[in-house]
């Protein structure tokens, strides 16, 4: 029996598997959806449809690199468990090699490419997950380019809780631009400069700094200097270049830099299930629930 499009569709909105899983599995049943689906089911491939609605607020960042290409990825699972799942890690380095040899623009873009087996990323993570038994998600992910006077700054934390890259111009110096990615995730710094504040934060900063300072009651006449001051503060703590340096206190990052005649271009810093609402079970509620069934 011909299997069509129509035919492979169907099957994937009812299984959530893979297009080439679907493909096989009605090929292997000369086209009997319902045996296709049973197929699938012990394969351990139909499960992942199941798992579309939970949360996945766990996983690993990871970074990879070659020659002047890098880059940073967040992949996230249900628990920290599968995180450390060789399965898991085999797939995000997959993921990892092909974002960065085929250099998508988007995220919906990365899910639509085609890998080297044929399938999608989005179906290659679907197979994954009926393997690997949880919910997966390629979360979002950052590609990085230098010359060849420049390093890069590679740092994952806790085996990937929290990943940096940076970019160091003017030095090859690998250590200096790593020693900037580890305060980067030690300190955890919005932005490289002053500069790149937005005059809207730095306005709303100083309003909520002014009324502080007349709450506490200061003169009207020494506020403006004060919350200039305090602004400054704040400054230091969103701004890398401003931050004292982790490694050594007594100077600031950008003091550090200038040793090393280098310029932090750019970084950026992914903390596994950061902004994800995780789900909040209550273990005596649900215990209660289950005596009463």
């Amino acid at each position: 029996m011909a299997i069509t499009a129509q035919m492979v569709k169907e099957l994937r909105e009812k299984t959530g598997a893979g297009m080439m899983d679907c493909k096989k599995a009605l090929q292997e049943t000369n086209g009997d959806m319902d045996q296709a689906i049973d197929f699938l089911r012990e394969k351990g491939i139909a499960k992942a449809a199941k798992k579309a609605d939970r949360i996945a607020a766990e996983g690993s960042t990871f970074i990879m690199s070659e020659g002047n290409k890098a880059v940073i990825l967040e992949v996230n699972a249900e628990t920290d468990f599968v995180a450390k799942n060789e399965g898991f890690q085999v797939l995000v380095k997959e993921l990892a090699s092909h974002l960065l040899s085929t250099e998508p623009q988007t995220l919906e873009d990365a899910l639509a490419s085609t890998m080297g087996n044929g399938s999608t990323v989005n179906d290659h993570i679907t197979g994954a997950m009926g393997k690997i038994g949880e919910k997966i998600t390629l979360r979002r992910f950052a590609i990085r380019t230098k010359d060849d006077n420049a390093s890069f700054g590679e740092y994952l934390h806790m085996g990937g809780r929290i990943g940096v890259l940076a970019v160091l111009e003017g030095t090859t110096d690998a250590q200096a631009a790593k020693d900037v990615a580890m305060h980067a995730a030690a300190l955890n710094p919005k932005y490289v400069s002053r500069d790149q504040v937005s005059q809207e934060e730095a306005d709303k900063e100083r309003e909520v700094l002014t009324k502080q300072a007349l709450e506490e009651g200061k003169p009207e006449n020494i506020v403006a200097k004060m919350v200039e001051g305090r602004l400054g503060k704040y400054f230091e703590e969103i701004c890398i270049l401003d931050q004292p340096f982790v490694k050594d206190p007594d100077q600031k990052v950008r003091q550090f830099l200038e040793t090393k005649n280098a310029t932090l271009t750019d970084f950026v810093r992914y903390e596994v299930g950061e902004g994800i609402e995780k789900r909040q079970d209550n273990f005596a509620d649900e215990v209660m629930s289950q005596v009463k069934k």
